[in-house]
């Protein structure tokens, strides 16, 4: 019999089948959660490096988008290299562990030389990008004589969104249960409701976003809507510093965003 949950996700997917571009791949995620767990990425806790990753896959999976083969493979990879850890390490005839090398061994040096990589492609995507945009990132000299705290604000990537989505899903478990009936509220009228909240203001917090939303379905017709959004390029979501807050900002939309999924005009 198949969970109401997963019935909820494909229904939603269903109805409006979301696709994002420039997807970021598996060693973008594991670096991402090697940073949100301040670990070193020379001693990574595999078994809850591989946890998070599996649970950060099973969700990219039901919201359908477009998981590559290529995350499966390094998930695969991960459990493999966890295996192997929990296996006693072979010894000499003397009684010594041997000098076999470390299993994530050769994981670290991939993530290492994609962090390079990395690293250098955002370095000259920033100096692109700071002539267009400076007037989003307030300048630090202003800031200080007005008694602000300055703290530049970052795009946001796909993997950051999703954190700051599996938090307010675990917040919706906490509350108290109501029993509501069922509000069948398609994607694009979502769309329709949050670009007239953002109207209202110059800005929203992530959270601010489901606020109005009192169950698990609501929430992931509003992400999904964020998302599609986010693709068109009606917003902006940036982020303070890294894992601080979200913010999402409405924007003019250029004359080469992509079209609407189902558009006649494509």
């Amino acid at each position: 019999m198949m969970d109401p949950q997963t019935h909820e996700f494909e229904s939603a997917i269903d109805a409006f089948p979301v696709r994002l571009q420039n997807f970021e791949g598996p060693l973008d995620l594991l670096l991402h959660l090697i940073k949100k767990n301040e670990v070193s990425i020379h001693d990574i806790p595999i078994a809850l490096i591989t946890q998070q990753y599996l649970d950060a896959v099973q969700l990219l999976q039901e919201l359908d988008l477009d998981v590559a083969g290529e995350f499966l493979v390094m998930a695969a990879t991960l459990i493999h290299i966890k295996s192997k850890m929990l296996l006693p390490r072979p010894e000499t005839a003397a009684g010594v562990e041997g000098d076999e090398e470390d299993p994530r061994d050769a994981l670290v040096r991939r993530l290492l030389e994609h962090q390079k990589f990395k690293a250098a492609a955002g370095l000259l995507h920033e100096r692109e990008q700071l002539r267009a945009a400076q007037w989003l990132r307030p300048d630090e000299r202003v800031a200080a004589l007005a008694g602000d705290e300055y703290e530049p604000e970052l795009e946001v990537d796909l993997f950051s969104l999703m954190t700051a989505f599996q938090a307010v899903v675990q917040r919706l478990k906490q509350r108290p249960k109501m029993v509501l009936p069922p509000e069948e509220v398609p994607v694009e009228v979502r769309i329709g409701q949050l670009l007239a909240r953002l109207s209202e203001t110059e800005a929203c917090g992530f959270e601010e976003l489901f606020a109005d939303v009192a169950d698990r379905r609501g929430l992931i017709v509003t992400f999904i809507a964020l998302l599609e959004m986010i693709r068109l390029k009606l917003v902006r979501v940036f982020q303070s510093g890294s894992f601080g807050p979200i913010r999402v900002y409405k924007r003019p939309r250029p004359v080469d965003a992509p079209h609407p999924i189902g558009d006649p005009d494509r």
